[in-house]
């Protein structure tokens, strides 16, 4: 393996996107670094950049390209150093650019309502999650989309969630764990918070998330993970913590979504048995009188398990 050049695989869902060339450790000679789509994804990932410089290309921090993506597709970043011996350790960070929605002007004799609506399938997709990714800095992908992961596993060492039109009867938090105790360990934060560590080699070795409110049953979390040497788990739930199998192996794949959760008919109640009359004796009828029978019948009413 070629230490002088690092690769990273990216999976990004269609959008827009800004790929920001933060920092490296290297300050005489940083790193280059290359910016391409894979083979697959070619005709679905566009990267823009200026009219005079080379495509795809940053050459030092406080740079900047855009990837358009017209559909799901997977990008490499390659880190180059920039001498012989030199580091490869760059800060690279991966945000979605969005022009947002025109409000949509509402009737004037519509009725003002005091309840908090449920969030929209729009409203959802805004989860977003940032990761510190060892050796390629920190990156941001929208709802549903890997960071590192099955394609590309790497450690991951903090995360921090954001959701700007969160339902205000809805709270997130959430909290890592390392396999050594550390500040902040296992301790709860708000969204927008970031949980975790950068440029200390630290990797999560646990992960929880949790919604709360009054809008919490409404919705429910799915969070896929890989740990090193284990097979992806998904787990749903209003409360959900994911570890390794010891609980010492390292994060090295997250993807996090926000499903909303299907309304259960409400179960039909027992009916009641019903009044029969007694039949009316036949004249002349010999032996003793036959009364009539009542039959109850019992709804079977299936019992409803709520993951939380």
């Amino acid at each position: 393996m070629n230490e002088q050049i690092q690769q990273k695989t990216i999976d990004l869902a269609r959008g827009l996107f800004l790929v920001r060339y933060n920092g490296a450790d290297d300050k005489v000679s940083p790193p280059v670094v290359r910016v391409y789509a894979d083979r697959a994804s070619l005709n679905n990932c566009n990267i823009i950049t200026g009219p005079d410089v080379v495509n795809g290309t940053l050459f030092a921090p406080e740079t900047a390209l855009v990837v358009s993506v017209a559909r799901p597709s997977r990008l490499i970043v390659e880190v180059t150093a920039g001498r012989v011996g030199g580091s490869t350790a760059a800060n690279i960070k991966i945000e979605p650019l969005t022009q947002g929605q025109a409000a949509e002007q509402q009737p004037a004799s519509q009725p003002f309502d005091m309840f908090e609506p449920e969030a929209g399938p729009g409203e959802l997709s805004d989860l977003k999650l940032l990761a510190h990714v060892a050796g390629l800095g920190d990156v941001t992908v929208g709802s549903n989309v890997w960071i590192a992961g099955p394609s590309a596993p790497a450690r991951i060492e903090g995360i921090s969630l954001e959701w700007p039109n969160k339902p205000r009867d809805l709270q997130l938090q959430y909290a890592v764990k390392f396999a050594r105790p550390q500040r902040g360990d296992n301790q709860f934060v708000p969204l927008g918070t970031f949980a975790g560590t950068r440029g200390r080699a630290l990797a999560i070795t646990g992960f929880s998330l949790e919604a709360s409110g009054p809008g919490a049953d409404r919705y429910a979390i799915a969070a896929e993970t890989i740990f090193l040497g284990a097979p992806t788990l998904r787990v749903t739930g209003n409360r959900i913590v994911v570890s390794g199998p010891s609980g010492r192996e390292p994060l090295v794949g997250l993807k996090l979504n926000l499903e909303e959760r299907r309304v259960q008919a409400a179960p039909l109640a027992p009916q009641q048995p019903r009044r029969v009359e007694p039949a009316t004796p036949m004249p002349h009828q010999d032996g003793p009188r036959l009364e009539g029978r009542v039959r109850v019948f019992r709804s079977r009413q299936g019992a409803v398990k709520t993951a939380g």
